[in-house]
């Protein structure tokens, strides 16, 4: 059901608010010229330009977003759809970081962000659902895990999208990453030119490429320094707090003689650090410790965390405007981005 409201503007009929006709009457060009110079359309002439500006400053035009995306077959908003439970969005400074980019890529545009998180069956067909009704003009993806079938239903689907961190190296979808092997190189490597020999990692979840491609990185620097990796050294775990410490339990239980730990994610190093604490084990003097992300909690530990510094916001803002590329036909010149890193050293190592 639709209802307008009807009232007297200036002594004549009108719906309330300027239209684009009176827009158009106020600086003597015609309708479609307005139109033209609203959106921004370079085939106008500066005085035109001008004269129609004037008059929408004067009237107080404001333009009809409903009708215009209506118009354009758009609707003018954006899906960040993260699939992964509620309660690690809100605990990994990684995911607000990141809608923090986006945000900054928006702002000056009129797209609304809408947050969706599908870590379940039921969630996914629902976000299924709204996709296929053409309700958002776009989608991010971010925190991509191997056999996660939303990739492929955006594929299916026509639906332009970019992802956060690449599901292989032979990812089809516009991807943004950042240097993971790179990173991970990096901070081994620190390590071992500390004289530290006897290096562990705890590694992500290694359904996801990211945490991947650094536990490469970490086998590679350890072969450069010539030192064999210990399978015993590597425990997995699953980006949080408590994975972090089973892994880090499970490391002294295998290696008590590691003095050296690189954990793949800064949310996994703090739950490492509680363990290493119980165990007496004095950070750095016993074991040295390295986190990835450069985050909040990297900072706020004690000792302050070394760490793999990847470019979240920039990360974000890349992918946001990608996506915008991609609505407005408009394709990017690089389809797979991968934004260096940089290893941030502080007190733990």
């Amino acid at each position: 059901m639709v209802s307008r409201m009807i009232r007297t503007r200036n002594g004549g009929r009108g719906t309330g608010r300027p239209t684009l006709e009176e827009v158009a009457a106020r600086a003597g060009v015609g309708r479609g010229t307005v139109s033209r110079v609203i959106n921004g359309s370079p085939r106008v002439s500066e005085s035109t330009r001008a004269a129609v500006e004037a008059a929408v400053a004067e009237l107080g035009y404001v333009p009809n977003r409903a009708a215009r995306a209506l118009a354009a077959n758009r609707t003018d908003s954006i899906a960040l759809v993260v699939p992964e439970p509620e309660a690690r969005f809100f605990a990994e400074p990684y995911f607000s970081d990141m809608v923090r980019g986006v945000g900054a890529a928006l702002a000056e545009t009129e797209m609304q962000l809408l947050l969706t998180l599908a870590a379940g069956d039921r969630e996914r067909r629902r976000l299924a659902q709204y996709l296929a009704a053409h309700r958002v003009d776009g989608v991010l993806l971010v925190s991509v895990h191997a056999d996660d079938p939303i990739p492929d239903m955006l594929e299916q689907l026509s639906m332009p999208a970019v992802i956060s961190g690449r599901r292989s190296a032979d990812e089809t979808l516009v991807a943004v990453d950042s240097d993971n092997f790179g990173g991970a190189h990096t901070a081994v490597t620190h390590l071992a030119g500390r004289g530290r020999r006897r290096i562990a990692t705890i590694t992500g979840r290694l359904d996801v490429y990211g945490a991947q491609c650094r536990q490469a990185g970490y086998r590679a620097a350890l072969e450069a320094a010539g030192l064999a990796p210990d399978p015993g050294l590597t425990a997995p775990a699953d980006f949080t707090e408590e994975g972090g410490r089973r892994a880090m339990a499970e490391l002294l239980r295998r290696c008590p003689d590691l003095d050296a730990v690189f954990a793949a994610s800064d949310v996994m190093a703090a739950g490492a650090r509680q363990v290493l604490r119980e165990a007496g084990r004095r950070v750095p003097d016993d074991v040295a410790l390295v986190g990835f992300d450069d985050s909040a909690v990297a900072r706020h530990m004690d000792p302050p965390l070394t760490s793999v510094r990847q470019p979240i916001e920039e990360m974000g803002r890349t992918m946001a405007e990608l996506l915008l590329q991609e609505i407005t036909g408009r394709p990017g010149q690089c389809p797979q981005v991968v934004l260096p890193t940089e290893l941030i050293v502080r007190d733990s190592s």
